[in-house]
């Protein structure tokens, strides 16, 4: 048994660090307003999302070990260069937001955790984080990141801290609810936003050529097409890492509606301030689990958001890009993670407000996200990309299908929020 549970984690990878790089601080963050402000009844959004999600990933998995290119890269040989650079733009505008806002969210956590200011851990982090990407290889990222997705089981163990109410917990999992609220619609594209974001659909590409260019397969020729039976342990390896997401998001939201929610304290604009209220709520055992959970998941969230940018504007341009070549010999991609990373921090300190940014950072990205989208399905359904390995029926209409629900939240988050 043993051995058969250690061959099963050894075989996942890019699925497994994507679904857990989807659950960073903006992610929690989002989770545990959603849960603060509406209690229980956002829990339905966890296994609404799965499929869907689930659906949009395993496309992009797809894309990068059938065709041995990033998705930059497929859109560069394909479309032209303004839909190119359009999907590049709405890529680096997002990212650098979700940078700033994972970590601002750190830093403040670490302060209530150590009393050290958050404005001296926020370069810490940084510099901690740029310094990974560029100094190791690309398979050691990978052993440190699959151990860091330990870090999100604590939210599971600060859940049943919480002591939920399990009869509404159940009602609120298996019957939708819905406001008709600019709140609530607004809550409900930052929870699609960060579960099904634009950088994942470009990191999961790249991680699939990652994957060949660290067996030796240095070329496109090498490492064009794949069999039906690694298209299998890809999707494995994939939906392993969407549930592993959803159930994280699913004990996050339970854990505010337990104990926030529960006690009136509706009103939080992040994690943090979740932090914060759940020690005299649920215990001190809750609020370390909270706290050092959200640092360990910007630890593999924020490297995840900079070096989904430079795999991108790297394959744009035509640049030598990956985690396997040293920093000299891929300059363009390496400056990419550096300047996002900048960035990113330079909008910490430009006064705007990091807390509120970790949940506006969800939002758009759910509001960036259909464009980059549309380009997946169109990608991956197309013969003369994907070959026999083209989408079937299923994956194209679940692809459409997340489409059309994430414009209609949309539209109905600014109707309802202009109409009030």
């Amino acid at each position: 048994m043993r051995g058969r549970f250690r061959r099963f984690f050894s075989d996942l990878g890019p699925g497994l660090i994507t679904g857990a790089a989807d659950d960073d601080p903006s992610g929690i963050s989002t989770y545990s307003v959603a849960g603060a402000a509406f209690g229980y009844a956002p829990l339905w959004t966890a296994i609404f999302s799965f499929p869907l999600m689930a659906a949009v990933q395993v496309m992009c998995a797809r894309l990068g070990m059938v065709t041995g290119l990033g998705l930059a890269s497929v859109i560069r040989t394909r479309y032209p260069r303004w839909a190119l650079w359009g999907a590049c733009v709405l890529l680096l505008v997002a990212n650098v937001v979700n940078i700033a806002a994972d970590l601002g969210g750190m830093a403040d956590v670490t302060e209530l955790l150590t009393g050290v200011r958050a404005f001296y851990w926020t370069p810490v982090y940084a510099v901690l984080l740029v310094g990974l990407l560029f100094w190791t290889s690309y398979r050691t990222i990978v052993r440190i990141f699959k151990w860091l997705t330990v870090a999100l089981f604590a939210y599971i163990g600060a859940a049943l801290l919480s002591h939920p109410d399990w009869p509404a917990v159940l009602k609120a999992t298996l019957v939708p609810h819905i406001e008709w609220t600019g709140a609530y619609w607004a809550t409900l594209v930052g929870i699609l936003g960060t579960t099904i974001s634009p950088y994942l659909f470009f990191w999961q590409a790249a991680q699939e050529v990652e994957e060949e260019i660290a067996l030796g397969r240095a070329t496109v020729k090498e490492r064009e097409g794949a069999t039906r039976k690694d298209l299998k342990k890809s999707r494995n390896d994939v939906l392993t890492g969407m549930f592993f997401s959803n159930l994280v998001m699913y004990f996050i939201i339970l854990t505010s509606a337990a104990t926030l929610h529960a006690h009136g304290k509706t009103s939080i604009s992040s994690a943090h301030d979740a932090a914060e209220a759940l020690r005299p709520l649920a215990g001190d055992g809750a609020y370390w689990l909270f706290s050092l959970g959200l640092i360990g998941a910007g630890m593999l969230g924020v490297p995840v958001l900079a070096g989904s940018c430079a795999y991108a504007i790297a394959e744009a341009a035509d640049w030598v890009g990956s985690l396997e070549v040293h920093p000299p010999l891929a300059h363009g991609f390496y400056a990419v993670i550096a300047i996002a990373m900048a960035l990113g921090l330079g909008l910490d300190y430009a006064g705007l407000d990091a807390v509120r940014m970790l949940f506006w950072a969800a939002v758009v990205n759910g509001t960036l996200a259909p464009p980059l989208l549309i380009l997946v399905v169109l990608l991956t359904s197309r013969k003369d990309v994907m070959g026999e390995h083209r989408n079937g029926p299923a994956l194209r209409w679940l692809g459409w299908l997340c489409v059309a629900v994430m414009l209609l939240a949309i539209l109905i988050m600014i109707v309802t929020s202009v109409t009030g």
